[in-house]
């Protein structure tokens, strides 16, 4: 009821929207009252409809009704307020979802800040005064308001769930421990508490501790792919730069070359000039003698024609030197060293890069973690591992299983797939037989020393020279191009530790056939383009 203001209530005068007095109180044409501002606060939202409603009956309004302040409502108010009516409490007071109401409040209720196990009731603050003041010197227990203070009685002895019986793990009340639960290992629910709390203690111990260590795993990662982007970065600018100074040497050479060609050019052609400007001279001098000659032949004067034959019958002198020009004259010579030059550059390049390739992938990007020894797919040891270019590990089985079902794809990053084996390096050659009726294929990997991914890094290993046919028909043909891309990928052979003697080269799971006859045996080309395909290749 309203203190000092008579049979009349506060929350008659309360706004519904900021829960607040009103101030510059308007009536809508519905009948209730708000502030002024929170109204058109509301109605603010609403304009782009064009339909206005009362916040508390939904009564809606079209157009939007003119708002005038509603002097009487204000003056009430106002006198309320001189005459000592108390503010309603702030919105942060009142129980709204999911607080604990006050038990005691009627109307509104206020938010509990105490709940009582003796009386089961939860008081806000106003009436946690008036139960201490109710019950002096009683030893109610209170607690935190709770919202559900029935879990916590007896539902037979509606008592006080006080005890905690480790036998059945259920909470008693002090009667039950006479009843059924008699002899049965109880202790005070603060004794369960408090052992209970030692045990989250040493599990939140390890929880920390497992943090902390996740967290210094997490800023190694984190250096490491850092100490990654910056050491990618420098080798991308050193290749770059690298790169460009062998662009620049090669375009040296290649100016070089093509001065040498033009000054040679320029010489060759400097003395073919000259020989064709004496060429041109002596025929000019012949074609007058024979000229002077054909006019002699026609003359009738016998002495005239003796004297001037002499001179004219004269052959060239002494001085006269023979033209030679050979008419082949080419720069084949030089167009055959360059190409050469270019194949060897080539060769380079691809022994290069291949090694490039290797040093790359071996990069560790787990910086200082160590990769598990397990399949990522089937979670056992790995049977076969099978190193892939995205630096996954996979088991061939199941890897093989995996391109069955997601194609050619890694099954942990989904890039596509390519397989990369530690096949030492080698050569592969083919050739048609005698009667073009089968291709033999023939591979040389020689001896060498084992890497990283092979049983014993550091010592020598056995190399192969061996032989493999298949037919020449246009399947044939394309399993052989299959073959060169499996080879290049370093998946034909690899090297198998040995008991005592040196280890050695041997065929990976790829069949192959070592005469004729197997290579045309019934489905040896499905099989062997099947074992391909699960690698990668098709």
């Amino acid at each position: 009821m309203a203190e000092g203001g008579g049979l009349l209530d506060q929350d008659q005068f309360s706004c519904s929207i900021c829960l607040d007095l009103l101030k510059d109180p308007v009536t809508i044409p519905c009948g209730h009252s708000y502030c002024m501002g929170c109204v058109k606060g509301c109605w603010d939202q609403d304009d782009h409809t064009g339909v206005y409603s009362c916040p508390q009956c939904r009564q809606t309004f079209t157009p939007r009704p003119v708002l005038c302040k509603n002097t009487m409502l204000a003056e009430v108010v106002e006198k309320l307020k001189k005459t000592g009516f108390k503010a309603v409490p702030p919105a942060h007071f009142y129980a709204g979802p999911g607080d604990v109401a006050c038990d005691v409040c009627t109307g509104r209720k206020h938010k509990a800040i105490k709940s009582c196990l003796v009386c089961l009731a939860s008081y806000c603050e106003s009436h946690l005064k008036l139960h201490d003041e109710l019950n002096p010197g009683k030893r109610h227990k209170l607690i935190d308001a709770s919202g559900n203070l029935q879990e916590k009685i007896c539902s037979h002895h509606d008592k006080l769930l006080e005890i905690y019986c480790h036998t059945d793990k259920q909470f008693l009340c002090y009667l039950c421990t006479g009843e059924d639960h008699r002899g049965h290992k109880t202790v005070s629910v603060a004794t369960a508490r408090a052992e209970k709390q030692k045990q989250l203690g040493a599990t939140q111990s390890k929880f920390q501790q497992r943090i902390q260590e996740r967290e210094k795993e997490l800023q190694d990662l984190r250096q490491a792919v850092q100490s990654l982007k910056s050491s990618a970065q420098a080798a991308v600018e050193d290749s770059e730069r690298i790169f460009t100074e062998m662009i620049r040497s090669i375009e040296r050479r290649c100016s070089e070359v093509k001065e040498l060609i033009r000054d040679q050019e320029k010489a060759e052609v400097s003395r073919a000039e000259g020989l064709l400007e004496r060429l041109e001279q002596e025929i000019a001098e012949l074609r007058r003698r024979d000229a002077e000659l054909e006019q002699l032949s026609h003359t009738e004067d016998h002495i005239h024609f003796l004297q001037s034959s002499k001179s004219l019958c004269v052959p060239p002198g002494p001085g006269d030197v023979p033209i030679t020009v050979s008419p082949h004259i080419s720069f084949e010579a030089v167009r055959k060293c360059v190409s050469e030059l270019k194949e060897r550059l080539e060769d380079v390049c691809k022994g290069e890069m291949s090694q490039i390739s290797r040093a790359d992938s071996a990069v560790d990007v787990h910086g200082c973690f160590t990769e598990g020894e397990t399949c990522p797919l089937c979670m056992e040891p790995f049977q076969k591992k099978q190193r892939l270019m995205c630096t996954h590990a996979i088991c061939a089985a199941c890897l093989e299983r995996s391109v069955e079902r997601l194609g050619l794809q890694c099954p942990v990053c989904q890039q596509a797939l390519r397989v990369l084996g530690d096949q030492p390096e080698g050569q592969m050659t083919w050739k048609a037989s005698l009667f073009s009726e089968y291709l033999v294929i023939t591979y040389n990997i020689p001896d060498g020393i084992q890497t990283e991914a092979h049983p014993n890094p550091g010592k020598p290993f056995t190399g192969l020279h061996t032989q493999s046919c298949l037919p020449n028909s246009p399947e044939g043909q394309e399993v052989l191009k299959l073959l060169q891309r499996a080879f290049e990928q370093k998946l034909i052979f690899t090297v198998a530790a040995t008991h005592g003697a040196a280890d050695t080269v041997i065929y990976t799971d790829i069949p192959h056939a070592a005469s004729p006859v197997k290579c045309k045996q019934p489905g040896f080309l499905q099989r062997l383009k099947a074992a391909l395909r699960a690698k990668g290749i098709e």
